[in-house]
């Protein structure tokens, strides 16, 4: 009988198998850190084991129609982009924004293609030449059909990398005139406002140039929901105490639709932050906050919104008492639950990285 020698595992195979071994047997931190990285290599796998897949299918053969481009549409490309894309507010106000200030003539850089949108009414606006960049290949790709579509190509460039990887002069033939960079999640900072910013100022916008949008504020509310709570922690489930469950918690802020779900306000709107686009250092930091309690409760979270100032008027928001926004409202849990009653001052730390809000007592 022919001996059929043992077929070996690739790199990430062999990391995502756990070797009893090596872990300790009361090593829990130990352990989970191991999971994560587990978990990790098998996605690897499963990703490196469907591109060879695909590297053997003929490209004509993937049309949008395939099951594995649904399938790859679904994992890469965020199911927000249709609600977002269908924000007439949103997209009215953006457009009005460009209209009156792009100079005639001007050259624009979009950050985040996406469809191409902004891009296209840059060029609508009167830019010459507008550069828009987009980091996901599979937009980058709709975006340029979109604008050829619409017959576009000779004066809009979609570049498929993140603008960080830019060259100023072999990309853009030198600094541009003017900067647009709607890159905003329900807080403001977590699709990279910041760093994004940071770099284009810095590198790719000329030193007299125009920002769109030139500022952008957060505001905030100190806000009690069970329901909101429990979408980030739990306790006990049919009897069993899964507490351990909450060290998968996200720690910094994620986006609620606050409108849905029971919840009290128990401090008024209240400004928090405000970032001067144009010349503040943008890099992470904290700054500490007084919030006046209107009513007696046990504060939960800081919820947040943001406004983004588009320059002649016109701003981008998102509070809780809109609920057309297509962006929800970001929930900033409290280390923990802090009791308050009407009158007092409540002192919190708000910090942040590049892309995540956190508060701390």
């Amino acid at each position: 009988m022919r001996h059929v020698p043992e077929a070996r595992a690739t790199p990430a195979e062999q990391a995502a198998r756990p070797d009893p071994a090596s872990q300790p047997a009361n090593g829990s931190p130990y352990r989970l850190g191991a999971a994560l990285l587990q978990s990790l290599a098998q996605e690897l796998s499963t990703l490196a084991e469907e591109a060879s897949v695909l590297l053997s299918t003929p490209p004509e053969s993937l049309s949008p129609d395939a099951d594995a481009v649904a399938r790859i549409a679904r994992r890469n490309v965020p199911r927000w982009h249709f609600a977002m894309l269908n924000d007439n507010g949103r997209n009215a106000a953006l457009v009005t924004a460009l209209e009156r200030g792009v100079p005639e003539g001007a050259t624009v850089l979009d950050i985040g293609s996406g469809s191409g949108l902004l891009a296209m009414a840059a060029a609508r606006a009167g830019a010459s030449r507008v550069f828009t960049c987009e980091m996901n290949p599979l937009l980058a790709e709709v975006a340029r059909s979109v604008v050829d579509t619409h017959g576009l190509s000779d004066v809009i460039t979609v570049i498929g990398r993140p603008s960080t990887e830019l060259d100023p002069v072999r990309d853009l033939g030198g600094p541009v005139d003017v900067l647009v960079s709607e890159i905003v999640d329900c807080a403001l900072i977590g699709e990279g406002l910041l760093p994004s910013v940071r770099h284009a100022r810095e590198h790719l916008l000329a030193p007299d140039g125009i920002m769109l949008p030139s500022a952008a504020r957060l505001y905030g509310r100190l806000a009690s929901s069970e329901a909101v709570a429990q979408l980030n922690q739990v306790t006990t489930a049919g009897g069993f105490d899964v507490s351990l469950m909450n060290t998968l918690a996200t720690r910094g802020h994620f986006p609620v639709r606050l409108s849905t779900w029971p919840h009290r306000f128990l401090s008024e709107a209240a400004p928090l932050l405000e970032f001067d686009l144009a010349h503040d250092p943008l890099e992470p930091g904290e700054r500490a906050l007084s919030l006046s309690a209107a009513s007696d409760g046990e504060a939960q979270a800081l919820v947040v919104w943001f406004e983004l100032d588009m320059g002649d008027g016109i701003t981008l928001s998102n509070p809780p008492d809109n609920p057309g926004s297509h962006w929800m409202q970001g929930w900033i849990p409290l280390e923990k639950p802090v009791p308050v009653k009407a009158g007092d001052q409540v002192a919190l730390r708000l910090c942040w990285s590049d892309f995540t809000f956190r508060v701390s007592l």
